[in-house]
């Protein structure tokens, strides 16, 4: 389980001269070491707008270019191909949507759908309107907060903090109850990413690419990650539950990993 990165640990990356470029590699969240195949860097990974609304599209504009400023990512937001309520994958990309899912518990949950142990071929970021049209979560920041950081993961990347009640690290891969300043990456996500994609900090190039690709045949698409029961098997909860990730196993290699963030409301969460 990660603990809380001090303050210490920040001084090294607080140095970088600009975004995405970091002087030393100690960051210690990727997650499951997932990352997508790709013969060069950055990777040009499309996000699929399938949102609805000038709230979203903001964040997701947003979340775009924040991951873009790291110099192994080069995001972009183009048409998207799912339909929101159930958000299939696309293989080769990231669907992002929004819809009412209904009071089920999750606030937003992301997807990956992984290929030879560790390679991302697709995924999906689901943000739950049931949620977001509470006074709670219906504020610009906590859209941009959780947008941020779903999309995140479907970049390999985990969390730096999962306590709510800690002090703000300024990143959207910091759990907090104040989402005010944690709705961008900073630079402590952008030296992971590097430590991930970067061969000069410990990452690898592939021989292949999934990355715009249609690999097995699109496989598992129709599988409804809406419905807890399809997540698989529960292996991490985090923060006295408010958190967790499920990993669904396809045979061949093949496995679906979602990862879940509960709202207040999670009467429905899956034992």
């Amino acid at each position: 389980m990660l603990t809380k990165i001090s303050r210490c640990s920040l001084v090294v990356v607080a140095s970088l001269t600009f975004a995405g470029v970091a002087s030393t590699a100690s960051a210690t969240h990727s997650w499951g070491g997932y990352h997508w195949a790709r013969t060069a860097n950055p990777a040009a990974v499309k996000l699929g707008n399938n949102v609805s609304g000038a709230d979203w599209t903001t964040a997701l504009n947003t979340a775009s270019a924040g991951w873009s400023a790291s110099d192994v990512l080069n995001t972009s937001v183009v048409a998207g191909l799912a339909n929101p309520r159930n958000c299939r994958p696309t293989s080769g990309r990231v669907e992002v949507c929004n819809s009412r899912y209904g009071n089920n518990g999750w606030l937003g949950i992301a997807s990956i759908w992984i290929t030879g142990g560790t390679h991302i071929t697709q995924g999906t970021v689901k943000l739950n309107d049931y949620y977001f049209n509470t006074s709670t979560y219906n504020t610009p920041e906590w859209r941009a907060l959780v947008t941020c950081q779903e999309i995140g993961h479907t970049f390999g990347l985990d969390h730096q903090d999962e306590n709510f009640n800690n002090a703000n690290l300024g990143t959207c891969m910091d759990y907090t109850n104040d989402p005010s300043t944690n709705q961008q990456p900073n630079a402590h996500d952008y030296e992971e990413l590097d430590i991930i994609y970067n061969p000069s900090y410990g990452g690898h190039l592939d021989s292949t690419t999934t990355i715009g690709q249609k690999v097995g045949n699109n496989f598992a698409a129709d599988i409804d990650t809406n419905d807890a029961r399809n997540w698989g098997q529960l292996v991490k909860v985090s923060n006295g539950g408010r958190t967790a990730i499920y990993e669904l196993d396809l045979g061949g290699s093949h496995k679906i990993v979602t990862f879940v963030t509960w709202a207040e409301a999670n009467s429905n969460r899956p034992r």
